[in-house]
């Protein structure tokens, strides 16, 4: 599993699990494309949550919060192929943004995936 924030030519920021589309031999493969797995768009938006201090009795705003989408929600794929001249960037996700895509999407898929077996073998 290899968990990649892409920024594509549109401007959206894409987080997945990533393999490269490669073409050619093995000795001399060439990257065409990638083949994102489970792909979400990841929004940075103004105004976060607010806090109560209880030592200065104030409020702290934190200035942005974090969302996250699924991308071409109405695909029935969940491998979506793309071109590599559309990916301007390719770079590792913070933390907080890896974490949040491994247990919010990650876990889903192995938690259905546990019910289906249960439920396949109860029948």
């Amino acid at each position: 599993m290899t968990i990649k924030l892409l920024l594509l030519k549109s401007g959206e920021d894409i987080i997945a699990d990533l393999a490269e589309m490669n073409v050619g031999d093995e000795d001399n493969p060439r990257v065409v494309g990638y083949y994102l797995r489970k792909p979400c768009i990841v929004k940075l938006q103004e105004g976060g949550t607010q806090l109560l201090t209880e030592e200065d009795n104030q409020v702290e705003q934190n200035k942005y919060s974090l969302k996250m989408f699924p991308w071409m929600p109405l695909s029935a794929d969940e491998v979506v192929p793309i071109p590599a001249d559309w990916v301007v960037t390719i770079v590792k996700p913070v933390e907080q943004v890896f974490k949040m895509y491994t247990e919010e999407v990650l876990k889903n898929e192995s938690d259905n995936s546990d019910e289906s077996d249960n439920s396949s073998s109860e029948g």
